[in-house]
């Protein structure tokens, strides 16, 4: 698909306005950001998939409540967020998915050599281990601020909570993450 320079709330007015096409731009645009906040919560692909097409369709169906005066991306992850949280709800078991520490902290698994590339992987792994066991209130501000770079007021949006609610969380959350670490005994 080519380049599309135009916003994607003016993208957001013309599939108001029926165009199909300008809907495929924003499915593009948002496909793999959405796909990569998914797997912090769900496991399999199948899962991710279907949840995904869910979100897509209902983002479609909802279209015409779009204000495009504000900025389509947090009411595209509100759409998400309640499509991951409802499917969370409907199963039974841990379903939060990993990680990504080449998205999180780069600079682990940049380097070259064979020794920095395993710990790299260990790295993952030691931030999977302690996030999964981080309550969702905390863990999803810290996936939505770190991971898909969205501002407080966005993420405050997304959650449906206060933008100091949102500071909060990811202050706690950072906490509580590095003494659920510590309490694994990894050093981060």
């Amino acid at each position: 698909m080519e380049q599309d320079t135009r916003t994607d709330e003016a993208l957001a007015t013309l599939v108001q306005a029926g165009d199909h096409a300008a809907l495929a731009v924003l499915v593009h645009r948002y496909e793999a950001p959405l796909r990569r906040y998914g797997r912090k919560f769900l496991v399999t692909q199948n899962d991710l998939d279907d949840v995904l097409q869910e979100v897509f369709i209902k983002a479609y169906q909802n279209i015409q409540s779009f204000d495009s005066a504000r900025r389509f991306s947090p009411w595209i992850y509100r759409i998400a967020h309640n499509e991951f949280v409802s499917f969370l709800r409907r199963t039974t078991g841990e379903r939060v998915g990993a990680v990504d520490l080449d998205t999180i902290a780069p600079w682990l698994v940049a380097r070259e050599d064979a020794t920095a590339y395993a710990e790299g992987e260990e790295m993952k792994r030691v931030l999977d281990v302690c996030l999964r066991e981080l309550a969702p209130k905390y863990r999803e501000p810290l996936v939505l601020r770190y991971v898909e770079d969205l501002s407080y007021e966005e993420i405050a949006d997304v959650m449906q909570v206060p933008r100091a609610t949102v500071g909060v969380r990811i202050t706690r959350g950072k906490v509580l993450a590095r003494a659920i670490c510590e309490r694994l005994q990894y050093h981060l």
